[in-house]
């Protein structure tokens, strides 16, 4: 039986083209705000662009962070991407700050790049510096797609999967546990994010029902 893999909604992002991402790899998925639906599905994505601040808001002000949390204490897989990605930290500087999920440690701080434009806006390689499930079939320098003018720090450095360059370096892939993050979009990363998408479902099915 296929995953059921649940992408948050919580009114931030494109996640109609992440559900037809999902598609793409014959994955099922549903796009939801309701928590009882966040705890029936396998696993979850939190997509996101824009602002950490005001999209940590809306998660709360929606009760989805309570979930998020409960769900990520019973073991399933959590994928955040991009701006998803960072809230899984425990705070950001963003537009004067403000505190995350908690669920990986860590700040999330401007991406530090003298002399580069900002946001950092198109396809950068990965290096990956250790392995994980989501990471399979990944060569060296596999390229994604990346939009984002801030970065998560993680406190240990080991969680850091992937990392790329735009400026200075930056954690692209995190991996703890069931809490998985990606900078990039995936969804708009042709066939590597597809890929990376087919893994994430296949992490969801040895989920225990």
């Amino acid at each position: 039986m296929s995953a059921r893999v649940c992408i948050v909604d919580y009114g931030v992002g494109n996640r109609r083209s992440v559900e037809k991402a999902f598609e793409k790899v014959d994955a099922e998925t549903v796009i939801s705000a309701e928590p009882a639906e966040l705890a029936a599905a396998d696993g979850l994505v939190i997509p996101g662009v824009g602002a950490f601040p005001s999209a940590i808001e809306r998660i709360r002000a929606l009760g989805l962070d309570e979930q998020i949390a409960a769900s990520a204490a019973a073991g399933k897989p959590i994928l955040g991407a991009c701006l998803g990605m960072q809230l899984l930290f425990d705070s950001s500087v963003e537009h004067g700050g403000a505190e995350g999920l908690g669920l990986i440690a860590g700040e999330v701080v401007a991406l530090d790049a003298p002399g580069e434009k900002l946001p950092h806006i198109g396809w950068a390689p990965v290096e990956w510096a250790g392995s994980s499930v989501l990471t399979t079939g990944f060569d060296q320098g596999a390229s994604f797609y990346h939009v984002h003018s801030y970065v998560a720090a993680p406190t240990r450095e080991e969680v850091v999967v992937g990392w790329s360059s735009y400026g200075s370096r930056f954690a692209s892939v995190v991996a703890q546990a069931n809490i998985f993050g990606v900078q990039f979009h995936p969804e708009k990363s042709s066939a590597n994010g597809l890929q990376m998408l087919a893994n994430f479902a296949s992490i969801c099915e040895q989920v225990e029902r």
